[in-house]
Parts: structure tokens; C-alpha cells; sequence
């Protein structure tokens, strides 16, 4: 499988990059999902570790694959051990990942969101339309954690914002956007009981987080990413009655897929 050959190609190449070099995936993330995205990362293959002590983030950083920066239950000690663990992060030139949550709902979220953006030399940023937008617009509004926009209310400025910051965009619904300012690519894989059990969206982040570790192009890490999770959320909602079981043969879908399944179940388009 070759680096330069179709989307689909690429994401088989990433997995299985992923499940042979096990890489090391830092999260400083919140409380509901810490136990879930480390399940995640377990049963894609990667190895999870949670730390955000301010006096230990620099050295966990330093020889992480990536690091995921969530701010779903923050606090101003946590946002300065994710801008500590994000220095370090970039100084090394280790990917780091943003899932700016419930970014627009409040002040102090769009703050840390921005903050660390600011601070530190982040390579994705995975939201919905909602928390995307609020990183550009003062006016825009989330409710809660949930998107109030569409993906493609976001897409204009979802290409301008990576432009403007350098980063990678990754504006998450029913079909994924992924952009850099320049390329722009969809995602079509996914499963309708997904935003029924929390965490999905903080599971996706970890798991670009983790193809990230393998592939040094955050647009096709990031999308191969999501399409592989995708993948996963539909071969388990084939077989679940509802979110429990969901969320259970989510778990097992991830560890199950094999290479070739995402080469062939993949769905990603320009």
C-alpha cells in the first residue's frame, strides 16, 4: 500500500501503521470520557495514557506519539497543564489534537479553546460545526456540547479559520469536513445511534490523535481516521438495539476491522 494511492488505500496503510508501531497516544481530556477513549485507543491498537499534572505533562509529552488536548470538564489548573504539555509538544513536533468542547457555550471554553490555539502549535482541531465556528465568530452559539450549525454552515469558514491558524480542520456530523484551507475532503462513514452515547465525538478526536502518530499529513491522518471510526459505528450499529449495546460492539467493531475492511468500507470524497 502506497503513500500516494487512493483515500481508501491510505486509511488500510494508517490502521495497520497504527496496530504494528502501538504509539503512544498523551490525552489530558475530561472525566466522563477518560475511561472510554482509553478502551478506544486500546482496541484500535494504540496505547492510551491519561496525565494532566501540571508537574508531569512536559515529561509524558516527550515521548508521546501525540497529544490530545479535550476540554470538556476544564479548569484553569487543567488549561495550563494542556498549554505546558503543548509547548512541549511542539517543540518536539509531536501532532497535537484540539477537541475544542463546548467551545461558544461559555466564556472560559472559548477562552481555553482559543488560548490554546494561541500558545501552542496545534495540528487538528475536531469539533462540531458549532464549537468550530466559535472559534472565528464572537456571535456564534453552541448548546451545551451539541452543534446548534450544520457541517456545511461551517465549511466557508472551517476552510478560512485553518487557513488563518495552520491547522488542520475537522468539522464532525452526519458527514465529516476535513480541511487544511486548501484541500477539502468528506467523510461519508457513520452510524445514526453515534450521538446517542456520550464521548463518540471525544472517542473520534483520540483516534485522529492515534493516525496522526503514523502519518505525517493531518489531512489524510484525520480523515482516514474518521473514516475508520465511522466504519466501526456502522458494522456495530448493524448488529446493536440501542445505544448500550452500541456502544459495546463499537468497542469490538474497532478491534475487528481488519485493514482490508477499511480499504473497502472506507468512504472518503473530495
Amino acid at each position: 500500500m502506497s503513500r500516494n494511492g487512493t483515500p481508501a488505500e491510505r486509511a488500510a496503510e494508517n490502521l495497520q501503521k497504527v496496530r504494528a508501531n502501538n504509539p503512544l497516544i498523551h490525552n489530558i481530556t475530561n472525566f466522563v470520557v477518560m475511561n472510554s477513549t482509553a478502551n478506544v485507543l486500546l482496541a484500535a491498537g494504540a496505547s492510551p495514557v491519561m496525565a494532566h499534572a501540571e508537574n508531569e505533562v512536559e515529561e509524558m509529552a516527550g515521548f508521546a506519539g501525540a497529544l490530545v488536548l479535550n476540554i470538556g470538564t476544564l479548569t484553569d489548573a487543567w488549561v495550563d497543564s494542556m498549554v505546558k504539555a503543548g509547548r512541549k509538544a511542539s517543540e518536539l513536533g509531536t501532532p497535537i489534537v484540539l477537541d475544542p468542547v463546548g467551545s461558544g457555550a461559555t466564556a472560559l471554553r472559548t477562552a481555553a479553546a482559543k488560548r490554546i490555539i494561541a500558545d501552542t502549535q496545534v495540528t487538528v482541531i475536531r469539533g462540531n460545526a458549532s464549537e468550530v465556528l466559535s472559534l472565528r465568530d464572537a456571535d456564534s452559539k453552541t448548546r451545551g456540547v451539541d452543534a446548534l450549525h450544520s457541517v456545511e454552515d461551517a465549511a466557508g469558514v472551517a476552510g478560512i479559520l485553518a487557513g488563518e491558524l495552520g491547522v488542520t480542520l475537522a468539522v464532525t456530523g452526519p458527514v465529516d469536513l476535513v480541511t487544511d484551507g486548501m484541500r477539502v475532503l468528506r467523510v461519508e462513514n457513520g452510524h445514526k445511534l453515534m450521538p446517542y452515547v456520550t464521548g463518540t465525538g471525544c472517542a473520534a478526536t483520540t483516534i485522529i490523535g492515534a493516525f496522526n502518530a503514523v502519518d505525517d499529513d493531518p489531512v489524510m491522518a484525520t480523515a482516514t481516521a474518521l473514516a475508520y471510526f465511522g466504519l466501526a459505528g456502522e458494522m456495530a450499529g448493524e448488529i446493536s438495539k440501542g445505544p448500550g449495546s452500541f456502544m459495546v460492539n463499537l468497542l469490538d467493531s474497532l478491534y475487528t476491522i481488519t485493514p482490508e475492511d477499511l480499504r473497502t468500507g472506507c468512504r472518503i470524497c473530495p
